[in-house]
């Protein structure tokens, strides 16, 4: 039996032609599709990971900054005596214990036997964790963080590296600030103490002990300028008793709340209580 012959016209051809350019063309759009949902998905995961939060382990605070601290951000905490600025700056450093991390606390006055039996209270067991190779508590002086800055480097350094510390607190920065007289001098070693901080890839918390109310007047404003975030403690007698408020004046690249809360402190360290105060003079 004879096969039927086939008669190619140019209609044929034509026909042929655009559908193989169509399907040419399908498949590079599907390929065009696939590598933009490609580079979507890095650009969420590295927003994520550039904006990865560290959480504080204050209860009702993180809510207030996008969940947390940002990640090797170095923040302050201004607050005067008995505001709880080292049982916030503990309580920071007490979530990344529990949580495996090895944090570094840093003083230029307290002794570390009575640092231990006032963090007790609280039910911080600091010498359990120190055992457990995760704490480490260094007694320091300023003059020594300044020979640090001018030497690139020292103690705190070669233990944050070697231990791979992650959270870091240093307390106070108030006597560290009066070495220098000169307001370019201060801002310089702010800057420069600020730098070695961030090198060292940490998350660090910094108090400095003053009124908060009067901090427009202090000596420290160069140190205030170059830091990620000022976190303000008060400790405002109203009547016959005290009271204490929490404000956040800056967080840079957060969302933060612009409000004035209450906070306590309690038998299992510091807690902000309630909405933010209607009605609050500094």
């Amino acid at each position: 039996m004879k096969k039927k012959s086939v008669k190619i016209t140019k209609k044929m051809i034509k026909k042929h032609h655009h559908k193989f350019h169509k399907k040419k063309h399908k498949k590079r759009i599907k390929v065009k599709k696939s590598i933009i949902k490609k580079l979507n998905i890095i650009k969420k995961i590295s927003k994520k990971i550039s904006t990865k939060r560290i959480r504080t382990g204050i209860p009702n605070f993180d809510s207030l900054i996008q969940g947390g601290l940002e990640n090797n951000s170095t923040n302050i905490i201004v607050g005067g005596a008995g505001s709880g600025k080292s049982i916030f700056a503990t309580q920071f450093l007490i979530e990344g214990l529990k949580r495996g991390e090895k944090c570094l606390y840093v003083t230029f006055e307290e002794k570390k036997s009575r640092f231990y039996q006032n963090m007790l209270k609280f039910g911080w067991n600091l010498q359990d964790y120190e055992k457990k190779g995760l704490f480490t508590f260094l007694e320091y002086t300023p003059i020594k963080v300044k020979t640090m800055l001018e030497e690139g480097g020292g103690t705190i350094e070669a233990l944050v590296l070697s231990k791979k510390i992650t959270r870091i607190v240093i307390d106070s920065l108030t006597s560290f600030a009066l070495l220098f007289e000169d307001e370019l001098e201060k801002r310089e070693a702010a800057l420069a103490l600020f730098d070695m901080i961030r090198k060292w890839s940490c998350t660090s918390l910094l108090t400095l002990e003053e009124e908060p109310e009067e901090k427009e007047k202090t000596a420290s404003k160069p140190l205030e300028f170059e830091s990620d975030s000022i976190i303000l403690l008060y400790f405002k007698r109203e009547g016959e008793q005290r009271k204490r408020y929490l404000e956040i004046l800056k967080m840079r690249g957060t969302k933060h709340s612009k409000k004035v809360y209450e906070f306590v402190i309690i038998a299992n360290g510091l807690s902000i209580i309630g909405g933010p105060i209607k009605k609050f003079r500094a």
